[in-house]
C-alpha cells in the first residue's frame, strides 16, 4: 500500500504510540504548515500521540488561473457554494483512508485515530471520517466547508462519529456562514457537532489551538 508522502511527530514519553491525528493542510501549503502547533497544544506527557501531515500531490488549480500547486481537490468558482472536483476530492479521502488503515496496521486502534484538516483539508476529512470503514475517534475541520454533503455516503461504523468545527468570524476565504452551513448539514444528517467561532480571518488563533487541545485530550485522554 503506498502513502502519499508525510511529515510524522510523535508526542509524549517515548514508548508505545496509541493514538494518531491525520492532519490535512489547505490549499496550496504542504505537510509541514500545522508542524508549529504540536507544541502550542501543550499536551501532557503521558499522551503518547503519532501526528501525520500528508502533503497534498500538486495538480492545476481552476481558480488560480490553473497554475499547479498542492491541492486535495480542484476548485472551480469563487462562487458561495464552492464548486469543487468532487471526484479528486472524495480520491483524496481515499488517500486518508489509506493512512487510517496503515496506523491500524501498525497496533493504534482506529477509535483512536483522529481526522484533522483546514480549509480544503477539512472538507476532505469530513469526506474522509464519514465514509470510514473504521470506527473512528472523531474529525476536527478547520475554517472549512462540506462539499459533498449530498454524495457522501455513511459508513454503519461512524454515524455516532464526534465532529468539532471551529471557524473565523471574518474569515474572507471560507466564510463562517459555509462553516455555520457545514454544522447545520451534519446534524441534519444526525451527528452531533462541536462548534465554535473566533475573531479571526483564514487562520487559527491561541484560543483555538487550546480549544483544540482540549477535545483532543476528551478524545484520546
Amino acid at each position: 500500500m503506498s502513502l502519499l508522502p508525510a511529515i510524522i511527530r510523535e508526542t509524549g514519553k517515548k514508548g508505545t504510540i496509541d493514538a494518531a491525528v491525520i492532519w490535512l493542510h489547505g490549499l496550496g501549503a504542504d505537510g509541514s504548515d500545522f508542524l508549529p502547533v504540536i507544541p502550542e497544544l501543550g499536551l501532557p506527557d503521558d499522551l503518547a500521540i503519532r501526528f501525520i501531515f500528508p502533503n497534498a500531490p500538486s495538480i492545476p488549480v481552476t481558480i488560480n488561473q490553473g497554475f499547479r500547486m498542492p491541492a486535495w481537490y480542484d476548485i472551480r468558482e469563487m462562487a458561495i457554494d464552492r464548486k469543487v472536483d468532487e471526484q479528486q476530492l472524495r480520491q483524496s479521502a481515499a488517500e486518508v483512508h489509506k493512512f487510517v488503515d496503515a496506523q491500524i496496521a501498525e497496533g493504534v486502534a482506529a477509535e483512536r485515530i483522529i481526522l484533522a484538516g483546514f480549509s480544503q483539508g477539512g472538507a476532505v476529512v469530513l469526506e474522509a471520517g464519514l465514509s470510514c470503514e473504521h470506527k473512528l475517534g472523531g474529525v476536527l475541520s478547520l475554517s472549512s466547508y462540506f462539499p459533498t454533503v449530498d454524495s457522501v455516503i455513511p459508513s454503519d461504523q461512524n454515524r455516532a462519529l464526534p465532529v468539532r468545527v471551529c471557524h473565523g468570524n471574518a474569515d474572507p476565504v471560507v466564510p463562517e456562514s459555509l462553516g455555520r452551513k457545514a454544522v447545520a448539514d451534519l446534524e441534519r444528517l444526525g451527528y452531533t457537532v462541536e462548534y465554535s467561532h473566533y475573531p479571526m480571518q483564514h487562520a487559527v488563533c491561541p484560543q483555538e489551538i487550546n480549544d483544540i487541545s482540549q477535545w483532543l485530550q476528551s478524545r484520546l485522554g
